[in-house]
């Protein structure tokens, strides 16, 4: 991103009435995405550590992922709702402050509790990044929603797919206290999102994109039935996705661990190769929906990942690699595209949806992290994957969905 292009985007505001897309801006954002979701991404990338150095169990490690998550997405939506009636744009590097303040105290952490308090601290900078991250991409993309809002994910979840790499790298080194290393990115997030609130706060004084108050007769105008329905039915096809995400970020590495006898290195690579895969297939996924529709891509996603997830437990380590690849990219090229189905759905709440797609829902899969580990510690790791497999098969449920053309026919 040139400093002279993002300038003179900034000092030449009338470009924005008439829907350009802002690369510029988009790219910022999503570099602050990415650093937040990094930052996040050292929690689940310490769990092999803490098993071992303080023996902590499958279910202690489900409730750090609890409360990283339930605190992280399920508050978006509530954030969100603020955000559309009153946008903060500084609210942006103020919320990487507070996962640097949480950074600080993981890396020091002398027991379980004081775990969670410092999870609490980086969950609560990320609810705070999200729904304002979310309009700034939406603000900045002009005509093209699926592509801006693949930048802008792709950003979080390339940060989320280095956990695997800071465990094999930094963790296995450096213990607990190499978390204390990664508030030097925080303090770069911060500097970044410093400049992508001024954008933000430049476009709030143009009048197309002021909030708009609201008038009597306007506030209480009802949603469609079918709106709220086709609501309803994405929010729990995204928490099926979370679900499987879920088990196999937080659980998979112990299968592989356990049953295939790996160490806590090389497992790292297997679960890098899915988040990976994930991160090509957010970039993708945006455009593909832009030109074939984006229930299309919503179905095939979940649908056509599920012969793949039910084959992935009973297969040789050989296979796990090019079956882990397929299933990432599949599962994952339908995760910014949902969020700008949502988002066509209630266009006038940007903020308090996508918090409630990327967050809430997303965020259910904090319940499946407990639900998961407390199986495993009954049951076995073995027996939560094959749990696991089944969750994509849910997906046939998104032809219940509005055709994109059916969306639009409602809004009218």
């Amino acid at each position: 991103m040139s400093t002279a292009k993002a300038t003179s985007v900034t000092k030449a505001p009338k470009a924005m009435p008439q829907m350009a897309t802002v690369y510029g801006v988009l790219f910022a954002i999503s570099g602050g995405h990415l650093f937040n979701d990094a930052i996040q991404s050292v929690v689940p990338a310490m769990n092999p550590i803490f098993e071992k150095s303080l023996n902590l169990s499958y279910a202690q490690i489900g409730w750090i992922a609890f409360v990283l998550n339930m605190t992280s997405s399920v508050m978006q939506p509530v954030l969100g709702y603020f955000a559309d009636r009153r946008p903060s744009p500084f609210l942006l590097p103020f919320g990487m402050l507070l996962s640097m303040a949480g950074l600080i105290g993981f890396g020091l952490s002398p027991n379980f509790y004081v775990i969670l308090a410092s999870v609490f601290f980086i969950g609560l900078g990320s609810a705070v990044f999200h729904p304002e991250g979310s309009r700034v991409s939406y603000m900045a993309a002009g005509p093209r929603r699926g592509l801006a809002q693949s930048i802008y994910q792709v950003g979080g979840n390339f940060g989320q797919s280095l956990a695997p790499i800071f465990t094999a790298f930094i963790f296995v080194r450096f213990g607990q206290k190499g978390a204390l290393g990664f508030t030097v990115i925080a303090l770069m997030g911060i500097l970044l999102l410093l400049y992508v609130s001024n954008w933000y706060k430049s476009q709030l004084e143009i009048e197309a994109f002021k909030p708009v108050k609201r008038q009597k007769g306007t506030n209480g105008t009802p949603i469609h039935p079918k709106i709220k329905a086709a609501i309803g039915l994405l929010v729990f096809l995204v928490i099926a996705r979370s679900w499987y995400s879920a088990g196999i970020g937080n659980f998979y590495q112990f299968y592989l661990i356990k049953d295939y006898g790996l160490t806590i290195k090389e497992a790292q690579l297997y679960v890098f190769i899915f988040m990976f895969a994930g991160v090509l297939g957010t970039f993708l996924g945006g455009p593909l929906a832009d030109r074939f529709g984006m229930r299309n891509i919503i179905f095939l996603s979940m649908a056509g990942a599920a012969p793949l997830t039910l084959l992935l437990p009973y297969v040789s380590l050989g296979w796990v690699i090019p079956l882990f690849f397929l299933i990432g990219f599949i599962i994952t090229s339908s995760f910014s595209v949902t969020v700008v189905y949502a988002q066509e759905l209630v266009p006038k709440k940007i903020g308090m949806v996508s918090g409630l797609i990327v967050g809430f829902a997303f965020g259910m899969g904090a319940i499946g992290a407990v639900f998961f580990g407390t199986l495993a510690d009954i049951f076995s790791i073995k027996f939560v994957m094959i749990l696991c497999s089944f969750l994509p098969i849910i997906g046939v449920l998104t032809w219940l969905l509005p055709s994109d053309k059916k969306v639009r026919e409602l809004n009218s």
